[in-house]
């Protein structure tokens, strides 16, 4: 792989997780907070690793898969910004909720209910087109959307629980984290 495929995929990837810094900074403690959900987190960075497994150093870069890694790694920076702006304060690593907590329905989240996780499956997607071959891209992404699954299950029944019908009239009307897929 060139050079510059290397200097791509560093710059999406520090672009990318920017935002989640500079939300930890301003981030409540919460009441409430299910620790079940860093198994998704844990499934998330399997598949991650995945991506960095056979030679992709000897590998050609063809144009077009050059082409949609940026596209990806574009829509994942914003999504990772806007999404992390969108929640401000009730940004946390944890699944959990505050004493204040408000349901967002601004930004990204008016078209996914969790537009981080949908950056994430981006930069997932973006670093897999540029460095990895098929079959390992496919297997990181079964186990990215094995824990992805997991995350958005826990935080719906937390927002369930908090919000009630409010939240479920939501769940029913938007996408988890891949638009127009329920």
């Amino acid at each position: 792989m060139p050079v510059y495929g290397y200097a791509i995929v560093g710059i999406a990837w520090w672009l990318w997780v920017i935002p989640f810094f500079l939300a930890q900074k301003q981030k409540q403690t919460a009441n409430v907070v299910d620790h079940r959900a860093r198994w998704g987190i844990m499934l998330m960075a399997i598949s991650y690793s995945l991506l960095w497994q056979g030679h992709f150093w000897l590998r050609p870069l063809p144009d077009w898969r050059l082409a949609l890694g940026v596209l990806l790694f574009t829509l994942a920076n914003l999504l990772s910004w806007s999404g992390a702006r969108a929640l401000g304060k009730q940004w946390r690593f944890d699944a959990g909720l505050t004493s204040d907590h408000e349901l967002v329905r601004s930004g990204p989240y008016r078209f996914v209910r969790h537009p981080i996780y949908a950056s994430m499956f981006c930069i997932l997607l973006g670093t897999g087109f540029i460095m990895t071959s098929k079959w390992l891209l496919i297997a990181a992404v079964v186990v990215f959307l094995a824990g992805a699954e997991i995350r958005v299950r826990v935080e719906d029944k937390l927002l369930g629980s908090h919000f009630g019908e409010e939240f479920q009239n939501y769940q029913r009307s938007v996408s988890a984290y891949i638009p127009f897929v329920r």
